[in-house]
């Protein structure tokens, strides 16, 4: 049984789809393409197919990542153009990798968040940026299923910086862009907690929504406070995989042979 582990992005209108609604959209996608897939055993089988970390409805992403097991053995670039051939534009498959390692969900330790906030002065987002960081803890409350829960959102955030808007941009407005790198904590702090960590702190409030999206997910390097790709591992022990799986070497096999 073979496992593919494949990167997908949520773009333009198609951030706001849930993700259930992308579940079918995959899973027709899977059928389209007439993939191999491995099922479920019991009354009702369903496709191994394994989501991680999706991000929330409404927000664009370029680093959503799921797992797949067929049956026959495919090459993975091959399969990454038939399944982003058989989506819709928006929800692109960009990259995929054979899995040669285990605990793939542990590896998205962390997020990079881009949040646009029209209507705002980059100063002004620079003050907010640096009251939210100087602060030890910032309570913020959001509603869940099970009521009104406040927790602290400053602690998940490792780097925070506010950025000024593209030069080629739309528009003459204001705009400010702010930079966010975010652990994967419980509970899981999303980008608009931080939104209302800077009206707490900073009484920051943009007139619109921010329009925002995750730019990257994966292991987190404490010493520069970057986000590494989490398929590295697996292309980096493809060649021994490879290797391993096909026996003895050839040189090994010349020198058993001249024995």
């Amino acid at each position: 049984m073979q496992r593919i582990r494949l990167r997908y992005t949520k773009r333009g209108r198609l951030r706001f789809t849930s993700h259930r609604d992308f579940q079918r959209a995959f899973e027709r996608a899977l059928r389209r393409a007439e993939v191999p897939m491995a099922y479920s055993a019991g009354f009702t089988p369903h496709p191994k197919v394994s989501y991680a970390n999706a991000a929330p409805t409404g927000t664009g992403s370029e680093a959503e990542y799921l797992e797949i097991q067929l049956a026959a053995v495919r090459d993975p670039a091959v399969l990454r153009t038939l399944l982003d051939e058989s989506l819709p534009d928006g929800l692109d498959i960009i990259d995929a990798v054979e899995a040669h390692t285990s605990s793939f969900a542990d590896r998205l330790q962390a997020s990079v968040w881009e949040l646009r906030l029209e209507g705002v002065e980059p100063e002004d987002a620079e003050k907010a940026v640096a009251a939210f960081m100087a602060a030890e803890t910032v309570e913020v409350q959001r509603r869940t299923k099970n009521g009104l829960r406040t927790f602290d959102a400053r602690g998940a955030v490792t780097r925070l910086e506010a950025l000024a808007a593209p030069a080629d941009r739309p528009g003459d407005g204001a705009c400010a862009i702010l930079r966010l790198v975010v652990r994967h904590l419980t509970p899981a702090v999303r980008p608009d907690d931080v939104l209302s960590g800077l009206r707490v702190t900073a009484d920051l409030a943009p007139p619109v929504p921010a329009a925002v999206t995750r730019l990257a997910q994966g292991l987190l390097d404490d010493e520069t406070g970057t986000v590494t790709d989490p398929l590295a591992p697996d292309r980096d022990a493809a060649p021994a995989a490879s290797t391993t799986a096909a026996g003895p070497s050839a040189a090994q096999q010349v020198s058993e042979g001249s024995a």
